[in-house]
């Protein structure tokens, strides 16, 4: 009976431990009582979970070309909100307005806002478009 419990409460440790761990807080990682919007060229989607990936190339003020990370909701949660793997395209012309990473040499951002200026394609604006 003592060796069953000391097996379940090991069990139950790791198990508490593991949920701990997935589950960060973004205020964490980004400055969320600030905003940066950012423009640049679509080089890379990630469409997955636990959280999606856009990946920007941006000219900054000084004429230098910089790759942002912009950090998105889950596939399973895009997906309910309309967007799918197919909603973005290599080369798109993208605006991104979003929480900036704490590290300003990271070039990390959580979107809240992405326009596309070439068709009016937007994101975060409708009720319902946004993730936690």
């Amino acid at each position: 009976m003592r060796r069953y419990l000391v097996v379940l409460l090991v069990a139950a440790a790791a198990f508490v431990g593991a949920q701990a761990y997935a589950h960060h807080s973004f205020a964490a990682t980004y400055l969320e009582d600030q905003t940066v919007t950012v423009e640049g060229e679509l080089v890379q989607f990630l469409f997955r979970n636990p959280h999606s990936f856009v990946h920007l190339n941006v000219k900054e003020k000084d004429g230098k070309v910089v790759r942002y990370a912009v950090e998105w909701g889950g596939a399973g949660q895009l997906q309910g909100q309309g967007v799918t793997r197919e909603t973005l395209k290599i080369g798109d012309l993208v605006k991104i307005t979003g929480s900036p990473g704490r590290n300003p040499k990271d070039h990390r951002i959580r979107m809240v806002f992405l326009e596309r200026p070439k068709d009016g394609y937007s994101y975060g604006r409708r009720p319902g478009e946004s993730f936690d």
